[in-house]
């Protein structure tokens, strides 16, 4: 089965049969902890592999997504670790032969279930497409717009994404309001996340905040519209980080309501705080962090979620930099387990690093090298080697004295920056006179380009 196909097992078509067999099984609650608790080994606590709050808080698709990051995770260290041509004969002599056995047996697989679920499914998608043939035939607008929302429910809780996609793009051709336009967008939305489609989520989002019912209440918004929005701006979030343009990223997660942020099928309010928290950290300046973050009042409420991310922020602005990026490395393997953040933990690690770097030593004239290695807990080698990076890519205006340890701010003569910037300033002055003074004359004498 892919991914989806198998979250059909458990809902949609197969879905009453399926919540009959859970509730014959002694574990869990709800169909989300089952498939949880599947991919969990016995010597594993949930929390060991999910990050506080995912699984619970995700749908079942989500579920399933973070676990096969979690199995492809776990598999990789274990290719690296062994070694084929390794020679038996160094294991220890007290190394066991096999593999102890648990005593419990793994479920078989029930084909015959499968196949029942299939025969389901195939007869609901014939249902679902005669009773859309029947509406396209009475053309009625309401009804054939939700058909298609039906049949493209029905191929995603089967698997069948692209089809999905069809079903709902399809609808928008009989939406009638701006409700059903609204809709209609998310939908597209959830499934081109799934789809890793990242400009066709950030299009269709552009859509739903241009729809009247957004665009034009700006001030107050009743409690619907602003579910909405925190969705649509969740969505934007998660496409500018695929995207990695991470402090637009930052932004989008910033302007989430915390009241209102009820979106299983794509990421939880814990989500929201680590994936703005982290953005914001690796690209805002102070007063950016301060007045965005920090201050922000419903910001603070997604931060209680996650108080590690939040201490980390805290000790950041407090220029506490070794705290801090300890702090980092050791959330850094749950990081590396989240289906959105995993491709850009080292990155935003990195600009963090870098950021703090060139925070400590904005106010000073010259830096003891060796006190700011304390300060970031590393070796004077190393911290020399991540200065001289910082200073080729032009992000420390400053130079090294590799014999004393001394990291020196270069001079800037003010009075010659600005005469540059001065002449610059007319340069650009004088080019938009022309160009207005140009347009004038060709306005006034008529003239049109064919």
């Amino acid at each position: 089965f892919s991914l989806q196909q198998q979250a059909s097992c458990v809902s949609g078509s197969g879905g009453a049969e399926s919540q009959d067999r859970m509730r014959d099984s002694p574990a869990p609650s709800s169909a989300s902890s089952s498939v949880t608790d599947l991919y969990c080994t016995p010597h594993s606590s949930r929390s060991d592999f999910f990050l506080p709050g995912t699984a619970g808080d995700f749908s079942l698709s989500a579920s399933l997504s973070a676990c096969t990051l979690l199995y492809e995770g776990a598999v990789e260290p274990m290719q690296i670790d062994v070694d084929p041509q390794e020679d038996p004969q160094n294991a220890p002599d007290n190394a066991p032969d096999t593999i102890p056995e648990s005593g419990v047996e793994p479920p078989p697989l029930d084909t015959a279930w499968v196949e029942a679920t299939r025969k389901k499914a195939l007869l609901k998608l014939e249902k679902l497409d005669t009773d859309l043939k029947n509406y396209k035939g009475n053309s009625i607008k309401e009804s054939i717009r939700r058909g298609h929302d039906d049949l493209g429910d029905h191929y995603l809780d089967c698997g069948d994404l692209s089809n999905a996609l069809k079903c709902y793009s399809r609808a928008r051709d009989y939406c009638t309001s701006a409700k059903h336009v609204i809709n209609m967008c998310l939908n597209v939305i959830k499934v081109s996340v799934y789809l890793q489609n990242w400009s066709h989520v950030l299009s269709y989002v552009s859509k739903a905040e241009s729809t009247p019912e957004i665009a034009e209440q700006r001030g107050e918004r009743d409690s619907q519209t602003q579910a909405t929005v925190t969705k649509l701006k969740c969505a934007a979030g998660l496409a500018e980080l695929a995207a990695r343009k991470y402090k637009q990223a930052a932004k989008c997660f910033l302007l989430a309501s915390f009241d209102h942020c009820d979106f299983p099928e794509l990421l939880s309010p814990s989500n929201v705080a680590v994936y703005g928290g982290l953005c914001a950290l690796a690209t805002f300046d102070r007063q950016e962090l301060q007045r965005n973050v920090i201050s922000s009042s419903s910001f603070k409420l997604f931060l209680e979620l996650e108080p590690q991310v939040r201490d980390i922020i805290f000790k950041f602005y407090e220029s506490k930099y070794a705290s801090c990026l300890k702090m980092l490395d050791e959330m850094k393997d749950n990081l590396l387990l989240d289906m959105y953040l995993a491709p850009h933990v080292r990155t935003l690690y990195t600009q963090i690093r870098n950021r703090a770097l060139i925070q400590y030593f904005s106010p000073y004239v010259s830096a003891d090298m060796h006190k700011m290695a304390a300060a970031f807990n590393t070796t004077v080698a190393a911290l020399e080697d991540e200065l001289t990076q910082l200073i080729l890519e032009g992000l420390i205006n400053a130079r090294i004295d590799s014999h004393s340890k001394i990291l020196y701010a270069r001079d800037v003569d003010q009075r010659s920056t600005t005469f540059e910037k001065s002449l610059l300033m007319g340069k650009e002055f004088q080019r938009r006179a022309k160009a207005m003074i140009l347009r004038a004359a060709v306005l006034r004498n008529q003239i049109h380009v064919k």
